[in-house]
């Protein structure tokens, strides 16, 4: 099972924090430190594994796979029970939708489109299991979503005979 999902600067803050299974905000601060700091994200050399042992932070049996890219950090966390080539592929699925959302995805657009983030996310993945791994499903999920709520929008939820017979 995943249990969470980072996206952090390479100045260790927090660009995006979801956890598969309840945490309180002090905890997720700390757990947040421990893989930035303890873990060495921001020190390891370029050529060692992207994997790495989290039983300090997240408990027995927990690993981590992170992808560094310009200046984030794409970490997944996940328990014995996820394969870890198929964790570090969907690091890699998460990154190109992003791409393929943003047009080469920045740390900006993270932080001003955090909805679209979630979105892609929740569209990966459901309480912590993977339920897509088709980057073109997903944009097309996504982008079925944006017509939605764009179409929403435009709609008004009071009819037209109301709204004229107040406006006078």
């Amino acid at each position: 099972m995943i249990q969470a999902v980072m996206v952090i600067s390479t100045l260790g803050k927090p660009r995006l924090l979801k956890f598969y299974n309840f945490q309180d905000s002090e905890k997720h601060q700390e757990l947040v430190r421990g893989v930035f700091q303890c873990m060495l994200l921001s020190a390891r050399p370029e050529g060692v594994s992207n994997f790495v042992e989290a039983d300090a932070i997240f408990g027995p049996g927990t690993r981590l796979v992170y992808k560094h890219l310009a200046t984030l950090y794409f970490v997944f966390v996940f328990d014995s029970s996820e394969n870890e080539l198929a964790m570090l592929d969907l690091v890699q699925v998460f990154v190109e939708t992003l791409n393929r959302c943003f047009k080469n995805v920045c740390e900006l657009d993270i932080v001003f489109n955090f909805n679209k983030l979630h979105t892609v996310l929740d569209e990966m993945i459901l309480g912590g299991q993977v339920i897509e791994t088709s980057s073109e499903q997903i944009m097309k999920s996504v982008e079925e979503i944006a017509r939605l709520e764009k179409q929403s929008s435009t709609t008004s939820l009071i009819p037209k005979s109301i709204s004229e017979r107040f406006s006078r």
